[in-house]
């Protein structure tokens, strides 16, 4: 029955173990948690990369719509200055007529003109039949225009607006140039010949020029009808290309004033983004267009440099992770080795505790645990009023039975006896203890006489039933004589459970004096007092 402690051992070693198991989850969760932070900064620099990447088409949309709405402003410019002083020519030669003075006269001011306007290239009068009156020419020159696409123009629309036609060489200098022309009329109102400024295409060339859009950007000068007047970088060849089955034209076509678009043009298969605009009063457009690959080329290598530091730190937070999870995995198994120590010692101290409070002999509590145990016995039976009953028992005849049969056999015997008595002491609360020498001690916790009676006599007739020879005994056996005392702690006046011993000692002499092999018990507490 002291024994327990060993069960008592094993359960607090399960309740050790339950925070390890308890713990168990910890490494799923140290993973689980560094590849959530893993995903989460992947996800965080996705979302970056993505948002910088919208920013970086923006501001670059933003910014060749700006360079658009710049370059039609300029070509407007330039227009509306051809298209007044083509108003003033048509008034000077239909008022003044192109008499020898009035030509004279006219000649200086348009070669005023031109000289003050670099956009000019230059200024003419053409008769009916297409032959050259008069210019802003150093030297006169004789010619006939009368096959140029702005002189048919004229010569079959009575309008007397400005004309801006498609880019030609210039028959006087060879440059290419783009006119702007008004039809003359006859005071009757038939036609009469041609007004002609033209606009160097240089001039737009160098403006052109002064803009930033990169190795492989560009910038387009169209008419409506689908016809290149410019395009930057500047090719000869493509003057006056019909440009109609391009993305940008007819885009155009279908978008109206301005907008952007990316398109990959067949001239050079570069893809762009492009912003256009068209001229306000002209059939004219303008488009500005930047390389995608330059616009995205900050972008992609700040990308690749945030996704490789990303990669970086997430290796790092993995390797740190390996080592935590490794880190974790070693401390529960150092506590589970120190949980099976702990056990272990625990065990061991109670098998300790249980060799120091047992006989080494008969296996039973030693005199120390009995007089433990009786204490508290005492005392809980003192508090709840509780009878208690104690038994003292000694082997009769015990020292002729060692002179007769030896110390080997004493001791063999008195083992047996001791698995008699503790047979009959079942209960958790009974104990069964060796007092010394052949003598033995039984408390017995809330039992009344009656039982302790009946116990006693278990234990007398399962001591007889060993049937252990000693003829040194009057009945040939091996027998006990026992002494036992039930009472009330509670009703004792004095506070002594040793007291109890003197008790049961007497009447266990009583019993031998009566002739042994027998019980004398006695109920009371006046005997304790």
């Amino acid at each position: 029955m002291h024994d327990a402690n060993h069960s008592a051992a094993d359960h607090d070693g399960q309740g050790l173990s339950a925070p390890d198991g308890q713990r168990r989850p910890l490494v799923a969760l140290a993973v689980g948690l560094l590849a959530c932070f893993c995903l989460l900064l992947g996800g965080l620099q996705g979302w970056s990369a993505w948002h910088a990447y919208e920013a970086e088409r923006e501001d670059s949309r933003v910014a060749t719509a700006n360079m658009a709405r710049a370059l039609a402003t300029h070509a407007e410019t330039s227009i509306r200055l051809g298209d007044a002083v083509l108003t003033e020519m048509v008034e000077r030669v239909e008022h003044d007529g192109l008499g020898e003075a009035a030509t004279a006269r006219l000649t200086g001011r348009l070669r005023a003109i031109t000289h003050d306007m670099g956009e000019l290239h230059g200024l003419f009068v053409y008769g009916p039949d297409g032959k050259w009156l008069t210019s802003s020419l150093p030297r006169p020159m004789q010619g006939n225009n009368f096959d140029r696409e702005y002189f048919q123009f004229h010569l079959l629309h009575s309008g007397r607006g400005t004309h801006v036609g498609v880019p030609v060489r210039s028959r006087s200098t060879g440059v290419w140039i783009l006119p702007l022309s008004r039809r003359l009329e006859a005071p009757d109102g038939s036609f009469a010949g041609v007004v002609l400024a033209t606009l160097n295409l240089a001039w737009f060339g160098r403006f052109y020029d002064s803009f930033d859009v990169g190795e492989n950007g560009t910038i387009l000068f169209a008419l409506d009808n689908g016809t290149l007047i410019y395009r930057r970088p500047f090719h000869d060849d493509q003057v006056g290309m019909d440009i109609r089955n391009g993305t940008i034209w007819q885009q155009i076509q279908r978008d109206g004033q301005a907008g952007s678009i990316v398109a990959t043009p067949r001239i050079d298969n570069v893809e762009r983004l492009y912003s256009y605009r068209h001229l306000v009063g002209y059939p004219l457009f303008v488009a500005s267009g930047q390389a995608t690959d330059e616009i995205l080329s900050g972008w992609r290598r700040t990308t690749v440099q945030t996704a490789i530091l990303g990669a970086a730190a997430m290796l790092l937070l993995a390797c740190g992770g390996v080592i935590l999870v490794r880190q974790i995995r070693v401390r529960e198994r150092l506590e589970r080795d120190l949980v099976r120590v702990g056990v272990s010692l625990r065990r061991h101290n109670a098998s300790l505790q249980n060799l120091a409070d047992s006989d080494a002999l008969t296996g039973l509590a030693n005199r120390r645990l009995f007089e433990d145990r009786l204490v508290r016995e005492y005392e809980r039976a003192r508090r709840n009023g509780a009878p208690f009953a104690l038994i003292l028992a000694d082997v009769d005849h015990f020292k002729q039975y060692n002179d007769r049969y030896g110390h080997p056999a004493g001791d063999e015997c008195l083992r047996k006896v001791a698995g008699a008595i503790e047979s009959g002491a079942r209960r958790p609360g009974d104990l069964a203890a060796r007092y010394g020498g052949e003598e033995f001690a039984i408390i017995l916790a809330d039992t009344d006489l009656t039982g302790a009676n009946a116990v006693a006599d278990t234990i007398r007739a399962a001591v007889v039933d060993l049937d252990l020879r000693h003829a040194d005994n009057p009945t040939g056996r091996v027998t006990l004589s026992m002494g036992l005392y039930v009472g009330h702690p509670a009703l004792a006046e004095r506070d002594d459970p040793l007291a109890w011993v003197d008790v049961a000692d007497r009447l266990l002499y009583e019993a031998k004096d009566a002739g042994r092999n027998r019980v004398v018990s006695r109920e009371g507490h006046e005997a304790a007092a």
